[in-house]
C-alpha cells in the first residue's frame, strides 16, 4: 500500500479512483464494512481503492483541550488498512484556513481538482465543511453535480449497540477488553518506548517491569491489571501489566503503565514494545504491605500465564 502525505502529491494513475472518506480510529467493524464494499466496487472496475483522512485530527486542530484521545497511531492505522487491502492511504493537513471551507469547497478543491474521483464511500454519520455542515446526503447531491457516485454505509450493530470508536473508547477506559475486542475484531493495542523508572519493581518486589511511554494523543485502558502480550523484535511474549497509580507506593494522579515480561530476562530500555491487551484481571488496589502486593503480583502472573496459554496470538 503506498503512502502518500497530502493530496497535491497525488499522480494519477489512469485508473479510476475510489475513494473512502473518514477518520477510520481503530479501523473497527464499521470501517471494515466501508473498506470492504470499497474493494470489491475497484476490484471489479479495475480501479484504486484509497482512503482520505485528515492528520491530526480536525478536532484536534479545532479544540485541542477537548480532542478525543485515538485508539490506534497514523502509523498503526496505515498498517491495518494495508492488511485490509486498500492500494492507496492519504494523510491530508487539516488547518483552521480548511476548517472555514463549505462543504461544497472541500468536494470540489480535493475530491474533484486533486484527486479526479469517480466513487465515494463514506459512513452514515459522516459529516465535512464548515463546522461539519455536509452530510452523506448534501455529498451524494454534490457527487451528482460534479459526476461522481457516493455509497453511504450503513451502521454495524453488536448486542444492539451501533460500533462507533467513540464507544470502543468508553470501553477500554472502563477495562471492558472483551467488548472493545469484540467491536474493533482484534485486541485492544498500545505501543510505548520502555524508560527508566525508578527499579521497584525488581529491587522491592522481584518482578523487574518496562515502564512505558505512550504518545500523549493515544487513549490508555482504564486503571488496573491486564494479561497482555507484548510484541518484541517480531516475537509475543506473554505478560502482566499495570496501569494506574501504583497507590501502595505512591500518591498523585500520573498514571504510568508497567509491564511485567513474565519469564522474561534482558535489558528493555529504549526500545518501543507494542502491547496487545486480552482481559482486565482485577482493578488497582493499594495493599498493607510489601509482601501482600508481592503475593498478589505472583497471582496475577499466574492468572496471565494461564489465560494467555490459551489464546491465539494477536493479528497485529
Amino acid at each position: 500500500m503506498q503512502v502518500i502525505r497530502e493530496a497535491d502529491n497525488y499522480i494519477p494513475s489512469g485508473k479510476p479512483l475510489f475513494l473512502a472518506l473518514g477518520n477510520f480510529d481503530g479501523v473497527h467493524l464499521g470501517h471494515k464494512k466501508l473498506i470492504t464494499t470499497l474493494l470489491d466496487r475497484a476490484r471489479q472496475d479495475n480501479g484504486t481503492a484509497a482512503a482520505f483522512i485528515f492528520e491530526p485530527h480536525p478536532s484536534k486542530v479545532l479544540f485541542p483541550e477537548r480532542a478525543p484521545k485515538m485508539l490506534v497511531t497514523a502509523e498503526q492505522k496505515a498498517e491495518l488498512l494495508k492488511k485490509l487491502g486498500m492500494d492507496l492511504l492519504i494523510y491530508h493537513s487539516f488547518s483552521l484556513e480548511m476548517a472555514r471551507w463549505t462543504p461544497e469547497d472541500f468536494v470540489k478543491r480535493v475530491l474533484v481538482d486533486l484527486l479526479h474521483i469517480k466513487e465515494a464511500f463514506v459512513g452514515f454519520n459522516y459529516s465535512f465543511g464548515h463546522r461539519g455542515a455536509g452530510t452523506p446526503e448534501m455529498l451524494q447531491s454534490l457527487g451528482e453535480g460534479y459526476g461522481f457516485k457516493v455509497h453511504v454505509i450503513s451502521p454495524v450493530r453488536v448486542e444492539d449497540e451501533v460500533v462507533s470508536s467513540t464507544l470502543i473508547r468508553r470501553y477500554l477506559e472502563q477495562g471492558a477488553i472483551d467488548k472493545a475486542k469484540e467491536m474493533l475484531c482484534y485486541y485492544p493495542l498500545l505501543e510505548g518506548r520502555v524508560v527508566k523508572g525508578d527499579r521497584r519493581g525488581a529491587a522491592l518486589l522481584g518482578f523487574p517491569t518496562a515502564n512505558l511511554q505512550v504518545e500523549e494523543d493515544v487513549i490508555v485502558p482504564g486503571k488496573g491489571v491486564y494479561a497482555a502480550r507484548v510484541r518484541r523484535k517480531g516475537e509475543w511474549l506473554p505478560a502482566v501489566v499495570n496501569i494506574g497509580n501504583v497507590p501502595t507506593f505512591l500518591s498523585g494522579d500520573a498514571i504510568s503503565i508497567e509491564a511485567h515480561l513474565i519469564d522474561f530476562e534482558g535489558d528493555l530500555y529504549g526500545e518501543t514494545l507494542g502491547l496487545n491487551f486480552y482481559r482486565k484481571l482485577r482493578d488497582e488496589r493499594k495493599f498493607g504491605s510489601i509482601e501482600e502486593l508481592k503475593a498478589q503480583i505472583g497471582k496475577d502472573r499466574d492468572a496471565a500465564r494461564d489465560l494467555l496459554l490459551s489464546q491465539p496470538l494477536p493479528g497485529l
